[in-house]
């Protein structure tokens, strides 16, 4: 168990401490500043996610720099970063603050992606990663961030940047899905 592969680990053990601060009730006063209101959960979970989005760029390049590159390491990153956006998404639709079929979309997208890379492996291949899935990463994680920070500080410009991204993200996730699919359609063998 090497250091990248413990701050992965990490990364998984976040993803209930946010859900926490996320769905229970803990009593905590709200920060209001004209229209504008947020919970100090609230808070404290937009913190926790963006540490540990952060840790995903971390553990990697650890990993590359200090050559600890393992089959592990290779399983659970990705696993960890599934985690970690699906759950904070599911939770963000129980609370209403984006649209089920936005998650729906992005988690099938990471579903549909994960079996590909299955086949691949299966197959002797690695799908490695696209500039496009660096991109969808980068939109999940803006769009999660501004809609647990209810959208500051936009909203006091009346701007639904929250809104805009979970839509960019969205696309993009889903662009990067198909083209995952289209590059790498000769691993698939529809004859078996």
């Amino acid at each position: 168990m090497n250091l990248a592969n413990r701050i992965t680990l990490a990364r998984i053990f976040l993803v209930p401490i946010i859900m926490f601060f996320l769905l229970v009730n803990l009593k905590f006063p709200q920060i209001e500043i004209d229209q504008f209101s947020i919970t100090y959960n609230q808070i404290i979970a937009a913190l926790i996610f963006i540490i540990a989005a952060w840790t995903d760029g971390l553990d990697g390049y650890i990993a590359r720099k200090r050559k600890l590159v393992t089959n592990l390491g290779k399983l659970l990153d990705p696993l960890a970063d599934k985690l970690l956006v699906s759950a904070v998404l599911v939770s963000l639709v129980e609370m209403n603050k984006v649209g089920a079929w936005i998650v729906i979309v992005i988690i099938s997208r990471e579903f549909a992606v994960t079996g590909l890379r299955q086949i691949a492996l299966l197959e002797g291949h690695v799908i490695a990663a696209s500039k496009w899935g660096k991109w969808k990463t980068a939109a999940q994680i803006t769009a999660i961030i501004a809609l647990l920070i209810n959208n500051f500080p936009f909203a006091f410009i009346d701007l639904r940047f929250d809104l805009f991204a979970s839509w960019v993200a969205a696309i993009i996730t889903l662009y990067s899905g198909l083209d995952y699919f289209i590059k790498n359609k000769h691993v698939i063998n529809f004859n078996e």
